[in-house]
């Protein structure tokens, strides 16, 4: 059984296959945090190991008198830290209440054990297929004098080492209370011995690594873009100082939501440190009057003994099995080409089914139209919102372009950015109220454009509506959702004036509703989710889309960086990686296409350019690649990653790619910069069977595997972005 409960000594025990979460019942009344780690199974003499809660009186902390023992709050390790009784440390729930102040006190008033994961009210989460592969527990706690209600919310899946949590407020009192911080996951631990992980960027520079020891006091990141964005990732991580790849204990929390957020850790004057993550509190609030109920997205959470590699892989199968869903979570996904690069505006049905002609008798399986199809749309300054063919392009419309295409033996897939409005639009000119919005206040464009107001009913249903029609109508198989800008002037004409701190998580409810309620409809699109590429790559819009446009720089040596960046905390499944046209049109840089294409195969395959501009040798190169795509998709997209080499540590990049049956591996090497007189470089290879001959498939070489992982293979440095891949398989 996953979950334990030691009635005797109020112990509850939520156990993984390699882990335990420890949490403490004082007094009968105060959940206490005691462990997450190692997995413990004695757990009796737990409250030994703490600060007794009743014990040491620090100086300038006041007690709090509500226990048999008074006890110093500001010392102790807690589940749901909140403001206003002693702990001054950042807190997890903080709320105001009908007599103005804003102090809590929620105390346990009793328990549920359960097989199997609840779903979340108006947020997406993760889930079971069956009850017996998890177990719940779910905390109840009460302010007694507000009569607000906090459920927390624990799930342990029985054969992965992962613990999913949330939090649910109920308002079960008789005056409106107000929400300001609700975190979804908070961990206290009793020591500061960690290096802060997280993963900054920007646009066409998404989930740069960065490390940093905790110091005392805050050390945070967050969004308050209305998205979770290019320059934060909801994904952070604590790690022991001598943490690597294979050695080291590593925490890692991955946020369940595509909105603002804030994360990090807060180490106290006594070196504990609280570690967090949820809805950033910083512009936001939440009237939770009687009756109601208030959601926290969800937070995944991942504890590994063994290094960033463990907890990588464990949140890889997690992601891919359980966070992710539908008709196309197993299947291998069909190569695409997307004219965007090609053609930018400049289009026509002839050139795009050109385009495709060519894609096809290399062997690409779909043919995606990207922006310009529609309203009057030769450039990002007009008609989104007016979903409705430009017949000028494509006189004769999408249906009839769709079976052209289909006649070549190809899919069709299509571009959308439903959640924008441009001034120069019909939309605009029925409804400029349904943008977000300040009265009286001028509004702030981005890429031209402004932001439908998903917290209205009526917008989402909009959008549901024209979407729909579009789909079913033509033989779209295939969606690319865009959005290409951020929020300003977060304002809603619909709500009163003491719920606009409200809309910008409204704003999300809104989106989830309209995106599961696409894919219910349309089962059989795959859809793919972009913002200016990887501007909201998160767990929240995995719950929807198949996979997701990783960046928009797709230069194979910034790649390096961005996929290596992103594999600490997501599978290459769910990683769109294109080959584009040189010199990139990002950077600048001229790369040869096998460089191009080996990065772009560890993830989901495709191009973006005119494959009619290539020559003879190049067009070849194209065919082994969707050759080897079509082979090895499964290793890649399946199969277990190991970060042999990460370009954010020397001038190699190595990915390797290990089938789950040990049968296969692929490995990826890049050069990044050439040199002269260069090392020999080892390159130790990671999870294969030792007792196995592997057979190098370019040479015919045999290698044990043993020795492939203890001596590695050599090699020496090469040019500047070259290459190589090899495949080993078992003899």
């Amino acid at each position: 059984m996953p979950i334990l409960y030691d009635k005797e000594h109020a112990i509850f025990n939520i156990q993984t296959p390699d882990t335990s979460y420890i949490i403490g019942i004082y007094d009968g009344k105060l959940p206490l945090h005691i462990h997450y780690g190692k997995r413990i199974e004695q757990t009796y003499d737990m409250f030994d190991m703490l600060d007794k809660p009743a014990g040491k009186n620090y100086s300038f902390d006041p007690v709090c008198m509500d226990f048999s023992e008074k006890i110093a709050r500001n010392v102790h390790l807690f589940e749901l830290p909140t403001y206003g009784d002693g702990d001054y440390r950042m807190p997890a729930f903080h709320a105001q209440y009908a007599d103005g102040s804003t102090v809590s006190k929620l105390y346990y008033t009793g328990h549920k054990i359960y097989d199997g994961k609840p779903a979340l009210s108006d947020m997406p989460s993760s889930y079971v297929e069956d009850d017996s592969e998890a177990q719940t527990l779910e905390l109840y706690l009460e302010d007694e004098l507000s009569g607000l209600q906090a459920v927390l919310c624990y799930t342990a899946y029985g054969d992965r080492n992962v613990i999913v949590r949330s939090n649910r407020y109920v308002n079960a009192g008789k005056a409106t209370v107000t929400l300001y911080n609700v975190d979804s996951g908070c961990i206290d631990f009793d020591h500061n011995d960690f290096d802060f992980v997280h993963f900054y960027g920007a646009w066409a520079r998404e989930r740069m690594m960065e490390r940093t020891p905790l110091l005392h006091g805050l050390q945070a990141i967050d969004s308050a873009r209305g998205s979770s964005s290019h320059y934060q990732n909801p994904f952070v991580c604590l790690a022991s100082h001598d943490a690597g790849e294979d050695m080291g204990e590593v925490y890692g929390m991955n946020l369940v939501y595509s909105g603002n957020f804030h994360a990090g850790a807060y180490v106290d004057s006594f070196h504990k440190t609280r570690f967090f993550t949820g809805i950033n509190p910083f512009d936001f609030q939440w009237k939770l009057d009687c009756g109601e109920s208030f959601q926290t997205p969800e937070c995944v959470m991942v504890y590994s003994d063994r290094g960033f590699g463990k907890m990588s892989r464990t949140y890889h199968e997690f992601i891919r099995e359980r966070i992710c869903r539908g008709k196309f979570r197993d299947q291998e996904r069909p190569i695409l080409i997307n004219n965007w690069e090609a053609t930018y505006f400049d289009f026509n049905e002839d050139r795009i089914v050109a385009i495709a002609k060519k894609a096809a008798e290399m062997g690409v399986e779909l043919m995606v139209l990207d922006d310009g199809w529609f309203g009057h749309r030769n450039d990002d300054h007009t008609s989104l919102g007016d979903w409705f063919v430009d017949k000028n392009k494509l006189p004769d419309g999408l249906a009839s372009l769709a079976k052209k295409i289909n006649a070549l033996g190809m899919k069709f897939g299509l571009w959308f950015e439903p959640e924008m409005i441009s001034t120069e639009s019909e939309l605009y000119g029925k409804h400029p109220d349904w943008c977000l919005h300040v009265q009286g206040r001028s509004s702030s464009e981005g890429r031209n454009q402004l932001i439908l107001d998903l917290s209205r009913t009526e917008v989402c249903d909009y959008i549901i509506d024209t979407l729909s029609e579009i789909l079913g109508n033509a033989n779209i198989e295939y969606i690319k959702w865009d959005m290409n800008r951020n929020m300003s002037e977060i304002g809603s004409a619909y709500w009163s004036p003491d719920r606009q701190r409200e809309v910008a998580h409204r704003y999300m409810m809104g989106l989830y509703r309209i995106l599961g309620t696409i894919k219910e409809r349309f089962p059989h699109v795959l859809m793919e989710g972009c913002s200016g590429g990887g501007g909201r790559f998160d767990l929240g819009m995995f719950c929807f889309f198949d996979q997701f446009w990783t960046s928009d720089d797709t230069d194979a040596v910034e790649r390096q960086y961005i996929q290596t960046g992103t594999s600490y905390g997501y599978p290459a499944m769910v990683m769109g990686a294109h080959v584009s046209a040189c010199p990139n049109h990002q950077t600048g840089r001229t790369t040869d296409i096998k460089t191009r294409g080996y990065v772009a195969l560890a993830g989901q395959f495709g191009y973006e350019l005119d494959l009619s501009t290539l020559t003879e040798e190049e067009l070849a190169e194209v065919k082994k690649q969707i050759a080897l795509c079509k082979e090895l998709a499964p290793v890649f997209h399946k199969g277990d990653m190991y970060r042999i080499k990460s370009p954010f540590e020397g001038n190699l990049t190595v990915w390797e790619f290990v089938s789950k049956d040990k049968k296969t591996a692929v490995v990826e090497i890049f050069v990044i910069k050439g040199m002269a007189n260069p090392s020999y470089e080892c390159i130790r290879l990671k999870g294969l069977d030792s007792a196995a001959v592997y057979v190098d498939r370019n040479t015919g070489k045999k290698y044990s595997g043993e020795v492939l992982m203890h001596m590695g293979i050599k090699r020496e440095g090469w040019k500047d972005y070259s290459h190589e891949i090899l495949i080993l398989e078992k003899a």
